[in-house]
């Protein structure tokens, strides 16, 4: 054993871990000379990655360091957060000096350091590059240059060498791919030029590929899609023929993957409810370059101008989609349902099914509200849908006295039409809540029956909030004069369920809907069952979008082998639900970043043509820079500090308040704001106060 080895060896047992170099040399007793030489092994063994150094420069070994596995989000600002693959554990704050050469989206390896408030940690390795390629503003020559990054967390510039710009002009948006990560910067070659930087539809591209989502499908992939979508729809043996049942879709206008129906029945004081979804697995066989390329996506993404799918239009437009009038194979989750609305009975079988009317939410609702016109277009309707508007009701009672938190919380709807930009007020209509109670039931009775017959599974879990977190939204409450009787550290739905019963009337109403939205943790899919929180849900999955979303499509397959094998097969999906739940979870975070991306950008266009107008808005969020209002159709803007009516403001972040000496703003206040101007580089829409000038 030579003396590196000696080294390493005694820093593996103990006896110089978390030393520093300067100690082990003492208790080696080396001479001045010797050290260089002890230093030198020392710094080898750390770039071979054999051990660990800290900002000390102590060394050591993971276990020795306690150091935990993870990613890091980095901020503009030079700072950072180290999120640990265990959610058990906290998120790290990191401090530029303790980075240790980490970038954003970069795997590493981290160790706390405690702090002020015990939450600081370090760097200790970079395991691997989270970015391959950075979109960004060309700044230079046809010969070389940098590349600025457009995601300003990640703070490096690019250094772009002679011959490797691809005579990519000064000012161009465009992709460099990282080439090296070295200890003088980060360089590339430009990749593509995507066009001119302000650029409206370039800037849309650009968000888009620095997402690294998926654009095109490789031609294999649309080959096998068209080879499965050519075969007829004629195999009806092993499936439950429904062709002849009352079977309708109902979707938005624009809809073009429609992956869910519905059939209802009342027979005495029983409904007997029919969710069929389309068997997308009959075609994407597993492992197959369909089955692959879906797993690699996770999700479709949906932008105003387009979709980016997770399947070939084949398949997800054609012969998946439950078309009006076409025979479809599905999968029919059928349910027995009491007045009460509890689920008697219910089963998962293979069919086929014909659905009658490609029915949208406007007529559904319509034919609810008594509209003549729509009503003698569909005749047959008429029973069925107030069936329908019945059970919705009975179900949604019956959700509410299990505890479930249905938040009042609105969701951005951007419309795109021959190159023009609408975003309507938001509107939810009782059709949407058929659907949404619906959905919601036959994806927990899917759930029910396969974690009772112990299969591989992926569950949609959210779990319970943190105590830090609901500890914050008590404190806020009783600030507000609502009593609360909550656990922090144990709380459960029906306790948030009370507070909104309880606020339901109160002008602080909406800001109680968005502080409890955020003091609750992000869902995501786990192959063990953690409930579902915000549902009050004790088993939940996604089973009723397998064209769009891969967990649905993957759980597909498992009960489907399942009904066939009765529970034989179930070990080889073991290891393959630990791995989608991962897969499944970053994509579609990765993907609604995306879409938020996308929709700012949207945004501040059609805003751009609104400078100057006024309009009546609710304070959505309080900072020290100043206030964020929402308007009606939910455009989200900021108010900067300084165009506030003159006052000296204290941000109190724990009572979501910005206090003046004579002007107070909280979340959930009604204010007039004026348009004052758009921010293109933060895609950020900017008010200031009805009556200031600008």
């Amino acid at each position: 054993m030579n003396a590196k080895q000696t080294i390493l060896k005694k820093i593996k047992d103990g006896t110089f871990s978390l030393n520093s170099g300067e100690q082990i040399a003492k208790k080696l007793r080396l001479s001045q000379k010797d050290k260089a030489g002890l230093f030198r092994m020392l710094d080898e063994l750390y770039r071979e990655g054999a051990i660990l150094r800290d900002s000390s420069f102590r060394y050591g070994t993971k276990e020795q360091f306690h150091a935990k596995e993870g990613v890091l989000s980095a901020n503009e600002r030079g700072f950072g957060f180290f999120i640990p693959d265990d959610k058990k554990l906290s998120d790290l704050f990191i401090p530029r000096r303790a980075l240790n050469g980490a970038l954003h989206t970069d795997r590493v390896l981290a160790c706390g350091v405690g702090g002020r408030n015990g939450d600081e940690g370090e760097i200790l390795a970079v395991l691997s590059r989270g970015k391959k390629e950075i979109v960004g503003v060309y700044r230079g020559n046809s010969r070389f240059g940098t590349l600025l990054p457009d995601d300003k967390k990640f703070t490096e510039s690019v250094f772009i060498p002679a011959g490797k710009s691809k005579n990519c002009k000064n000012g161009m948006k465009a992709i460099a791919r990282i080439i090296d990560y070295g200890e003088r910067g980060v360089s590339g070659e430009i990749i593509e030029v995507l066009g001119e930087d302000g650029d409206f539809f370039v800037e849309e591209t650009a968000l888009i590929r620095s997402h690294s989502l998926r654009e095109e499908f490789p031609d294999d992939v649309i080959a096998e899609a068209e080879r499965q979508a050519a075969k007829p729809v004629n195999d009806f043996s092993a499936r439950l023929d429904l062709r002849n049942e009352l079977i309708i879709t109902i979707d938005g206008e624009d809809t073009r993957d429609i992956d869910d129906a519905i059939s209802l029945e009342k027979k005495g004081d029983k409904y007997y409810l029919g969710v069929h979804i389309a068997d997308v697995t009959h075609y994407v066989a597993r492992g197959g370059v369909l089955d692959k390329e879906a797993y690699a996506r996770g999700t479709s993404v949906y932008f105003p101008d387009r979709v980016l799918p997770m399947l070939p239009k084949a398949l997800s437009n054609n012969i998946c989609s439950l078309n009006e009038g076409a025979d479809r194979h599905t999968l029919s989750c059928l349910m027995t349902i009491s007045e009460t609305g509890k689920v008697i009975s219910k089963k998962i079988v293979p069919s086929v099914i014909r659905s009658r009317h490609r029915m949208t939410y406007t007529d559904v609702t319509a034919i609810s509200e008594g509209d003549r016109k729509t009503r003698e277009k569909y005749p047959d309707l008429t029973d069925f849908v107030a069936d329908a508007v019945t059970l919705t009701k009975i179900l949604k009672r019956a959700r509410e006295r299990k505890g479930g938190v249905e938040l009042d919380v609105k969701e951005t709807k951007i419309l795109f039409d021959n190159g023009k930009i609408s975003i309507p007020e938001y509107e939810r209509s009782i059709s949407h809540e058929m659907i949404e109670q619906f959905m919601v039931l036959a994806n927990e009775s899917v759930a029910t029956l396969m974690q009772e017959a112990e299969m591989p599974f992926i569950y949609r879990i959210h779990e319970r909030p943190s105590p830090e977190k609901a500890n914050a939204f008590s404190e806020f409450l009783r600030d507000l004069g609502i009593s609360v009787q909550f656990d922090p550290e144990n709380v459960n739905p029906q306790d948030f369920k009370k507070v909104l019963q309880l606020s339901r009337n109160l002008p602080a109403y909406p800001v109680i809907n968005r502080v409890m939205l955020r003091s609750m943790m992000k869902a995501a899919y786990s192959p063990e069952n953690l409930g579902h929180f915000g549902l009050a849900s004790e088993c939940y999955c996604h089973f009723t979008s397998p064209i769009r979303r891969y967990p649905d499509l993957a759980i597909h397959r498992i009960i489907k082998d399942y009904l066939l094998q009765g529970g034989k097969s179930g070990t080889k999906y073991e290891k393959f639900v630990q791995e989608a739940a991962v897969q499944s979870s970053a994509c579609e975070r990765n993907a609604e970043s995306a879409e938020r991306d996308v929709d700012a950008l949207y945004i501040v266009k059609y805003m751009s043509e609104k400078i100057g107008e006024s309009y009546e808005a609710t304070v959505s969020g309080v900072t020290a820079f100043g206030v964020f209002a929402e308007l009606k159709n939910t455009v989200e803007g900021l108010i900067p500090l300084e165009t506030l009516p003159d006052d000296s403001y204290e941000l109190i972040e724990s009572k979501f308040l910005l206090r003046g000496t004579k002007n107070s703003y909280r979340i959930g206040d009604r204010i007039r704001v004026k348009v004052a101007a758009v921010d293109w580089g933060a895609r950020r829409v900017l008010f200031v106060p009805d009556g200031v000038a600008i």
